[in-house]
């Protein structure tokens, strides 16, 4: 898989771009597993994995449709596991009841809100989505953009599935039409690049390097906020830039006027609405570092980092 890759990069006439990111790919070495990924490491070196929000969606993408997890809407704390079946044949007093009682139990205030989300499973299909992580990060790459977000977007966003978005996202990457069109792709009535894997990947890279990370640093520079394009909150910053556009990321920190990035910026983002940042803006990067978490637990055993492979073997 190795050589496979580099003669890739070779072929693509990119390798001298791959250096920014060498440090932070890993080599699935499982030959089931085979692949090329990103390096887990800053998720627990910034105690992301500390985090209860993070940890409540591992345990959704997990969880199969047939139950339910009742939570604190504010943190994600699990209160309860139960089936949906005997969840919804509670009546609606009957839940209301309830939840007053885990607002009690837990001295939660009266304006909480107390949450049943369910089991998402079927959604979520990581074995089927995995063989594309590294042929998205090849992707990126070639085109000099950051490859960690191919791999967590397509972790995410309909992931293993080629289906369309209730509002006409479609394609690996979940492009929105006009979105596709303004990046390079031909979506009309007949045909629709955003179904082939390489062009919406070519236009998310495209999306991602002209648009989404721009747009993030203006935001950030105009609350005079300091960062590094590589640091894991940047980013999941971008990643809210991507999902609910620049406008909306824009209005929240507006509302939140930070004083400093980092991880602080990121969970006060997910506690915070304006304009049209609402409840699915706030669980999108909650949902990005679970399923990195999955990802890791999927293969950290079997991975070795990709540059450092010879004097691995050489110890």
């Amino acid at each position: 898989m190795r050589f496979l890759f580099f003669l890739l990069l070779i072929s693509s006439g990119t390798f001298a771009q791959l250096p920014s990111w060498d440090h932070e790919l890993v080599e699935v070495i499982n030959p089931a597993k085979s692949g090329i990924l990103m390096n887990s490491t800053p998720l627990f070196e910034g105690l992301w994995d500390t985090l209860p929000q993070p940890a409540f969606w591992k345990e959704v993408m997990k969880l199969s449709p047939d139950s339910c997890l009742v939570n604190v809407a504010s943190n994600r704390q699990i209160v309860a596991r139960m089936s949906n079946k005997d969840w919804k044949k509670q009546s609606e007093a009957q839940k209301k009841i309830y939840k007053d009682s885990v607002k009690l139990a837990l001295k939660l205030d009266s304006t909480d809100f107390i949450y049943v989300t369910t089991g998402k499973n079927d959604f979520y299909k990581f074995n089927e989505v995995y063989p594309s992580i590294s042929r998205g990060i090849l992707a990126f790459e070639t085109q000099g953009v950051d490859p960690w977000y191919a791999q967590a977007i397509l972790l995410i966003e309909s992931p293993g599935q080629l289906k369309k978005s209730s509002v006409g996202a479609y394609g690996a990457f979940q492009l929105m039409p006009s979105v596709a069109r303004a990046q390079g792709l031909v979506v009309t009535k007949y045909v629709d690049e955003r179904k082939d894997f390489d062009k919406s990947a070519y236009g998310a890279a495209r999306l991602i390097h002209r648009v989404c990370i721009p747009e993030a640093k203006k935001i950030l520079n105009a609350h005079n906020i300091a960062y590094n394009e590589s640091d894991l909150w940047f980013r999941l910053f971008v990643l809210h830039v991507y999902h609910a556009g620049s406008m909306n990321v824009r209005a929240v920190v507006n509302k939140i006027n930070p004083t400093a990035g980092g991880q602080e910026l990121i969970t006060a983002m997910w506690n915070t609405k304006a304009a049209s940042f609402g409840n699915s803006s706030q669980n999108y990067t909650q949902l990005a570092l679970a399923s990195q978490f999955i990802l890791h637990d999927m293969t950290n055993a079997e991975c070795v980092r990709l540059f450092d492979c010879q004097e691995t073997e050489e110890n």
